[in-house]
């Protein structure tokens, strides 16, 4: 079975411009693929009626699916309706339903402000359009059909565009297309670089049966393994994953930290301290807090969490942290003994069973250490032991933070899992 091949269009100048980021066509190519739709290219457009009409014309030419983001305001640089019904040869017509549920919104949600004419415009929508009723928002989705191509058009509020996706273009692409099976799999390690597990992983890829790739798609501290299956037996396919996913595993599992990459490694680190009943606190310096700002962007956090000391200047960690003068005058602020004397400290403190401490020279002066820039020590005070370990983050101030709280969280998680 060939590939359905969709594009995404996002229509609007904020995303020009760099005033929102894009997250739309995210979450759509990844329900999108979920149902066995591959995603072909993703367009961003002005507000700009030709621009607009030249981007239809161009994701007609190359694929069967259609989805349109964004341009449906009241407002009049909003032309995204009137664009289609331009490429469509149609008109605005009013829907009833979508006045009445403009109308419902206003009197429900907004009823310090009288409804206008301009916003009753919203119930206008093209004649040969499908109307997907938007019960979160004033604009409505549509669905439209020129020579076996279907555009659907969204607003590009994400919780009312995401509400429309799963409730009615999925369950309606998946009632009109027929789709081949896509599977994907993803292994996420950490420690160990981009280019050396390709070399340990040679032969394995060699021996992929045909319908199945391997992706390898590396960020900051970690890489993740992606295998892909498509085709038209489902069974097939599964079975077929499962056996190379376990050959997978077994060839990385000593920089394995998990499997398929919904979690990210807080997530981890959350379920194994929330399942052995245990908490940590940290202390930062090099890193400023950017550890707790990620343990704490998850919900529920306070349950493990207990929280952190920034000691930023060397003073707070002789006067908060306790860490010892002669400790800072005889081995410097970045040191493993300084780290160590931190992670004790903030554990004893705060009463925890898990301290993570980190210290370095971030740049772009050395400051109160004469440690090379991007010199790191981090330290793990677990519930028997301390562990410090040096490392040399490279020289972009930046980069040296975010590496650091990846390496201190991954050598977090290996702690954890020892006990």
């Amino acid at each position: 079975m060939d590939s359905l091949l969709a594009e995404i269009i996002t229509i609007g100048d904020e995303i020009l411009i760099g005033q929102i980021v894009d997250t739309n066509s995210a979450f759509i190519s990844k329900e999108l693929n979920k149902i066995g739709v591959s995603v072909y290219q993703i367009t961003s457009v002005q507000d700009e009626r030709e621009h607009i009409l030249q981007a239809f014309a161009d994701a007609k030419s190359r694929v069967q699916l259609v989805i349109v983001t964004g341009g449906l305001g009241p407002t009049k640089d909003d032309i995204t309706k009137r664009t289609f019904c331009e490429f469509f040869d149609d008109t605005l017509v009013q829907n009833d339903e979508v006045l009445e549920n403009v109308e419902m919104l206003f009197k429900k949600h907004i009823s310090n402000t009288p409804i206008s004419d301009i916003n009753r415009q919203q119930a206008l929508v093209p004649s040969k359009a499908q109307v997907l009723q938007n019960r979160y928002g004033t604009a409505p989705g549509m669905w439209m059909q020129q020579d076996g191509v279907v555009f659907v058009s969204l607003p590009g509020v994400p919780f009312e565009m995401k509400h429309l996706i799963t409730e009615k273009v999925l369950p309606k692409v998946v009632a009109e297309f027929k789709r081949p099976y896509i599977v994907h799999r993803t292994l996420v390690t950490y420690g160990m670089g981009e280019s050396s597990i390709a070399a340990r992983l040679e032969d394995f890829e060699d021996n992929l049966p045909p319908f199945i790739k391997l992706a390898y798609l590396p960020s900051l501290g970690k890489v993740r393994l992606r295998l892909s299956a498509k085709g038209t037996d489902g069974e097939k396919l599964h079975k077929a994953m499962e056996k190379e996913v376990g050959s997978l595993h077994d060839l990385v599992k000593d920089i394995l930290y998990g499997v398929d990459d919904e979690e990210t490694l807080e997530e981890v680190i959350a379920k194994l301290l929330t399942s052995k009943k245990m908490t940590l606190a940290t202390a930062e310096s090099c890193t400023g807090g950017k550890i707790a700002e990620q343990i704490t962007s998850l919900p529920g956090a306070s349950a493990y969490y207990k929280g952190t000391v920034v000691s930023y200047a060397t003073e707070v960690k002789i006067d908060v942290l306790k860490v010892q003068r002669d400790a800072i005058n005889e081995h410097s602020v970045v040191s493993a003994e300084v780290a160590v004397q931190m992670a004790e400290s903030v554990k004893h403190i705060m009463q925890s069973h898990f301290a993570i401490a980190t210290t370095g020279n971030a740049g772009p002066s050395k400051g109160d250490s004469d440690a090379e820039i991007g010199t790191v020590f981090i330290a793990v005070a677990t519930p028997t032991e301390i562990i410090v370990e040096k490392f040399n983050m490279g020289n972009h101030r930046e980069r040296i933070v975010q590496k650091t709280v990846h390496k201190a969280l991954e050598l977090l998680q290996k702690e954890i899992l020892k006990i």
